[in-house]
This record gives C-alpha cells, structure tokens and sequence, in this order.
C-alpha cells in the first residue's frame, strides 16, 4: 500500500531543481517564520514615525522659505 501525504517529502538541498517552484522546497517555509519579533516591529515603527515627522516639518518649512525667496528676486531691481 502507498502512503500518500498533501506534504511532499523534503528532500536534501543539493537536490532541489534551480527553480523556486518546486513544491518541496515551498512546504519547509511557514510565513510565521518571516515575521519580525515584537520589539524589532515596535523599533521600526518608531523610526518611520520620527521619520514622517521629520519630512513633513522639511516640507512646511520649504512652504514658507520658498514663495520667500521668489517674492525677493522677482522684486530686486
């Protein structure tokens, strides 16, 4: 009698085919394995917000200092 299985039989590593289709070498990896710790998402998430902040004060300064600047080379003699 075969034993058949929805998972296939992982095989060693120098005989996987060069492609990464193959079904074999997708059934070892779980995307639980591809999310970051707690404290490494937390860290991120601090750095983006720092980060955001920093540009918008970039982006009202640029606001103001430029309609500066073109106000007093437009009226230069």
């Amino acid at each position: 009698m075969t034993f058949i299985s929805a998972k296939p039989k992982a095989r060693e590593a120098e005989s996987h085919p060069a492609n990464d289709n193959h079904l074999s070498a997708l059934a070892d990896i779980s995307i639980l394995q591809l999310i970051d710790d707690d404290d490494d998402v937390a860290d991120i998430a601090r750095r983006a917000e720092r980060l955001g902040n920093a540009v918008v004060i970039a982006m009202a300064l640029c606001l103001i200092v430029a309609p500066a600047i073109y106000l007093t080379l437009a009226y230069a003699p």
